[in-house]
């Protein structure tokens, strides 16, 4: 008489880790918005961008001013999508971390994370995602200071988010301080195509005089 059949083990539910920082939408949205703003700035546009592109963006401020962030990730969203077209030019580094990534289609059990507990492969992900935050702090710092724009005194709040993540660090402390720097650099940025973009601090001045 055949035994009693094989039972699978019973599959215990894992609660989805959360974050361990502050992450509401508005932050969200703030951590993207003025690296997308300086990302518009670039020489790399030779003038002013494609209204394709300052389209989405405005629509992004807009909302973002309204106290809508929601709506302001989403033409985010629409606009690190069309940074992938290739009839832009090439964002260089680090704001071609704004596009939207498009990994190339691989097996699970390539990623060297796939094997992780969730909790672990969650926290590789947001120290992965504060480190892109610095990229983009320090990328968008050096454009100010080679484009007449007044941010050095930024400088030392922007190393101080970097030594707070420095190690096993700590990512509530750097978003504390990353938050507040794109809080004081997003007033100070000309609109994209501005000449004050472009001309160095006297022009920079009159654009916000």
């Amino acid at each position: 008489m055949p035994g009693p059949p094989n039972r699978p083990p019973e599959r215990t539910e894992e609660a989805p880790a959360s974050p361990s920082y502050p992450d509401p939408p508005e932050k969200k949205a703030l951590r993207r918005l003025v690296p997308t703003h300086v990302a518009l700035l670039l020489d790399s546009w030779k003038g002013v961008p494609s209204p394709e592109l300052t389209g989405p963006f405005e629509k992004a401020q807009a909302a973002f001013a309204a106290g809508d962030p929601a709506a302001a990730l989403s033409s985010l969203d629409v606009l690190s999508v069309r940074f992938t077209e290739p009839r832009w030019p090439t964002l260089p580094l680090p704001f071609r971390l704004l596009r939207v990534p498009i990994p190339p289609p691989t097996p699970p059990h390539w990623d060297p994370e796939h094997a992780l507990p969730p909790p672990e492969r969650e926290a590789k992900k947001a120290r992965r995602a504060a480190e892109v935050q610095g990229s983009l702090a320090e990328g968008s710092l050096a454009w100010a200071s080679a484009h007449g724009i007044a941010a050095d005194d930024l400088a030392p709040l922007l190393a101080r988010a970097q030594e707070s993540l420095a190690g096993n660090g700590s990512l509530p402390e750097f978003y504390e301080r990353i938050d507040a720097f794109w809080t004081a650099l997003r007033p100070r940025l000309p609109r994209p195509g501005a000449t004050a973009a472009r001309t160095g601090p006297s022009a920079a001045a009159a654009t916000h005089a």
